[in-house]
């Protein structure tokens, strides 16, 4: 039993990480039906904002969560802007491959400038066991994570429900011609899609690096947005609490299976994912939450 509590915490922490960036490519994908590839590394970047700030000019962990998370808002506003839309937007494989481009640019840049050597960040939150049964401990860590988690989903479904900002992009979502015609501004609703995203993805790149079991580099990302871009899918590419199911499933089969099937090393954690993954959209494409896509014929 103790086993499978810390099997159980373990996967509930790692499941809301993978939550909170695969909500980041959620949002983009909503306003616009792309994935975009470089959401790991721009919340990698802002990640490393948030350590320049914190440890090299020792402002407090929180200012500079705050300032790194506009900086990168600014910055997803300035990518869309200056390159995404300048594509046409029913071509999805151009944009497809800029982010790509994007991605390796990004992380190519902050290797040139920080080099591969790993760097601790500052804890966001508070050290020790907050339940403690035998030899599982569920950390206060966990449990701040799932919090700030669930709060994100929570301001964001306020804004999209009972706002007119949410109204318009819930339009643009839905129809992007049709929202065009009745006056809608379709790229400054995408614009603000792209922002928000790259400031959810800094804070939850900050959340996952400032674990103490973990560790800042240039390469921190490229595995979290591989089980991000799963969890958003499981969960349904249009459903932002799809995005949290997703994530959660996702870290909750990796560490079950191989904490208990011995033959299945930790390493291969992403395929045991990604198998749980091919196994729910084969009995649901569009994802567990996901709109079904009806077709006239």
């Amino acid at each position: 039993m103790e086993l499978l509590l810390a099997r159980l915490f373990d996967g509930v922490a790692n499941g809301t990480l993978y939550a909170s960036v695969a909500l980041s490519l959620v949002l983009i994908y909503k306003a616009t039906a792309l994935i975009n590839f470089a959401q790991g590394e721009m919340a990698m970047v802002g990640a490393f904002l948030t350590y320049v700030l914190a440890v090299e000019l020792n402002l407090n962990i929180l200012v500079a969560l705050v300032i790194a998370m506009v900086a990168s808002a600014l910055f997803g506003v300035v990518v869309h802007r200056t390159i995404i839309s300048r594509f046409d937007e029913h071509e999805h494989l151009p944009v497809v491959l800029v982010t790509l481009g994007l991605l390796l640019a990004l992380n190519a840049f902050v290797a040139i400038l920080f080099g591969y050597d790993t760097r601790r960040l500052p804890s966001l939150l508070p050290q020790g066991s907050a339940v403690q049964i035998g030899s599982a401990n569920l950390r206060w860590y966990t449990l701040g994570v799932l919090v700030v988690s669930v709060g994100v989903l929570a301001l964001l479904t306020i804004l999209l429900r009972r706002t007119n900002i949410g109204l318009a992009f819930r339009a643009v979502a839905t129809n992007t011609e049709s929202a065009r015609l009745v006056g809608i501004p379709v790229s400054r609703v995408i614009t603000l899609s792209w922002a928000i995203a790259a400031a959810i993805g800094t804070l939850a790149a900050t959340l996952y690096v400032s674990d103490p079991l973990r560790q800042l580099d240039p390469l921190v990302m490229e595995r979290v947005l591989i089980f991000a871009a799963a969890a958003a899918v499981l969960g349904g590419l249009d459903s932002l609490w799809g995005s949290l199911a997703g994530g959660l499933l996702l870290g909750l089969s990796e560490s079950l299976v191989t904490g208990y099937v011995s033959w299945i090393p930790p390493e291969l954690g992403m395929v045991v994912a990604l198998i749980c993954l091919a196994l729910v959209l084969l009995w649901r494409p569009s994802g567990l939450f996901g709109s079904v896509q009806v077709a006239r014929v």
